[in-house]
């Protein structure tokens, strides 16, 4: 039944597009109160149309939703586009933001403020640049604490197999009002123990790698039980911080 359904739209579809294709070679000849009558129909029509138009374009240039499509390393044995910027949350933001407040179930914000003045939101990327469907915005009006990080919990995947000889690559478009340090610090759980390694993202720059080599550190490869970034904002009072993209790979260091 839908498939007649559709074939007959398009026949009708197909009949109208004649009709007006007709219409248009046989303007110069057509009766002058018909000419009228077919301009006023065209300029009704041209309406719809180009709302349509209007609309699609805007739609179909955003970054589509559910996207994992991102650059990485050619020889990435693993890589990761957290749920936040890939698709929309049911609980979209937050203001007042209390300290351990969780938005959605991977990305949680942590501070030690006395009175929260900070909102925390999910929000449409709509440049043509953009690859990531969504981003993410925190606002900080007044601060009276002494520490603000933002934790992305990465998946179970990305510790399967992990080893030493990983390099651990993160990529992010970042969006400030005023110049403010980041540091992202790399966390890894093996048996009682937690491998950290913290690298500043360079100011200035608005798209920004980071890679973390696993060799410097003592992992233990055996026990290893899940990994997890803290983004740690400096003096971040009066500040609007967007991260457009948040993406994650690793791949094996070359053998010497």
């Amino acid at each position: 039944m839908a498939k007649r359904t559709g074939l007959l739209k398009e026949l009708m579809y197909q009949a109208s597009l004649r009709r007006w294709s007709r219409a248009a070679r046989g303007a110069d000849e057509t009766d002058l109160v018909q000419l009228r009558a077919q301009r006023a129909k065209a300029r009704r029509l041209r309406a719809h149309l180009n709302r349509l138009i209007h609309v699609a374009e805007s739609r179909l240039a955003l970054p589509m939703i559910g996207s994992t499509a991102f650059q990485k390393p050619f020889d990435a044995d693993w890589d990761w586009r957290p749920e936040l910027w890939r698709g929309p949350l049911p609980v979209p933001g937050m203001s007042s933001v209390a300290n351990k407040s969780m938005l959605g179930h991977e990305v949680t914000l942590f501070h030690d403020c006395q009175r929260s003045e900070l909102t925390l939101r999910q929000v449409r990327n709509m440049r043509e640049a953009d690859l990531a469907p969504f981003g993410l915005r925190l606002d900080v009006f007044n601060f009276d604490g002494s520490f603000l990080s933002l934790v992305v919990d990465l998946p179970e995947d990305a510790v399967r197999g992990l080893q030493k000889r990983h390099l651990v690559r993160v990529d992010t478009i970042v969006e400030m009002e005023k110049p403010l340090e980041v540091f992202a610090r790399l966390n890894i759980k093996h048996g009682p123990n937690t491998e950290q390694i913290v690298r500043e993202l360079p100011l200035g720059d608005e798209e920004v790698m980071v890679e973390f080599d696993l060799a410097y550190t003592k992992l233990n490869e055996k026990r290893v039980e899940k990994m997890w970034l803290d983004l740690i904002f400096e003096g971040p009072q009066m500040n609007q911080v967007t991260l457009r993209d948040l993406t994650f790979s690793r791949r094996p260091r070359a053998e010497l």
